[in-house]
């Protein structure tokens, strides 16, 4: 894709998924408050800065009355202001820092056409199938994957991806490579109605499977899902293991974006 093509898909991500984001779970709240797009989620999903459009002036202040609105909400969890590169003022991670949230690894936001990656099916490397999930012993075996693939268990994006099966089902797409009945890895999609990019998420697979060409398997399979739907792009919070086996795909780069997490003492 050209730079200038480049540029605005990420005006249109930013107008879509950020500053018009849509609640990822049940009971989740999104509202713009000053120069803020917050979601605010009991349970499942997630407490989030989704978007910004802060001034010198006024940057500090607005970060202060973010933490004082999760922090006054209670629980363990805290909450994740999602920075990216462009957003405003430039010094806006130094601020956030300053304020007690802690960053994350970066990662590199990137897309592609879903047209382009959504050709004939890809056939799987010898020994996998696919298994769609649909169910909670499915998403038990996807938080098995990552935690062997990632090093970590995520108890509640497994809650966030079986909520949007039952509560949302046509809103995610969930599934799993499996060596005979062995889940070796595992990925998601979750298509927001009505906008133009489906993100693909979860993207992890065991250390002894990978180099096979399982994760390119899960890409176009999601891919062919949501042209099939007439969603025109992919997007992925690519992480530096990732981001070379997604720009051979022809997924572009959009920027750079570092979570900042804060939480509660």
């Amino acid at each position: 894709m050209r730079a200038d093509e480049l540029l605005r898909i990420r005006e249109r991500y930013d107008a879509e998924m950020r500053r018009g984001a849509q609640p990822d779970a049940e009971g989740a709240r999104v509202e713009r408050v000053g120069a803020v797009v917050r979601q605010t989620a009991p349970g499942a999903g997630g407490n989030t800065v989704l978007w910004s459009d802060l001034g010198e002036e006024d940057a500090d202040a607005e970060i202060a009355a973010q933490l004082a609105h999760f922090a006054g909400r209670g629980g363990p969890r805290g909450f994740e202001w999602k920075l990216y590169a462009h957003d405003r003022p430039a010094d806006l991670g130094q601020r956030l820092r300053a304020a007690g949230l802690v960053p994350e690894p970066a990662e590199t936001l990137m897309v592609a056409r879903a047209a382009d990656l959504a050709g004939p099916p890809v056939e799987p490397p010898e020994g996998i199938t696919l298994r769609v999930v649909t169910d909670a012993a499915g998403v038990d075996l996807m938080e098995q994957v990552h935690a062997g693939a990632f090093g970590r268990r995520s108890p509640h994006i497994a809650e966030q991806v079986l909520s949007l099966l039952t509560h949302r089902p046509g809103t995610i797409a969930a599934v799993l490579a499996m060596a005979g009945d062995t889940p070796v890895s595992a990925a998601r999609m979750e298509m927001p109605p009505g906008a133009s990019f489906a993100g693909l998420w979860g993207g992890g697979t065991l250390p002894q499977w990978r180099g096979r060409g399982i994760y390119r398997l899960l890409v176009a399979h999601r891919a062919r899902i949501a042209a099939a739907r007439g969603i025109p792009y992919l997007q992925v919070d690519a992480s530096e293991d990732s981001r070379p086996i997604l720009e051979r795909l022809g997924f572009g780069v959009l920027g750079v974006t570092t979570p900042y997490v804060w939480t509660a003492p």
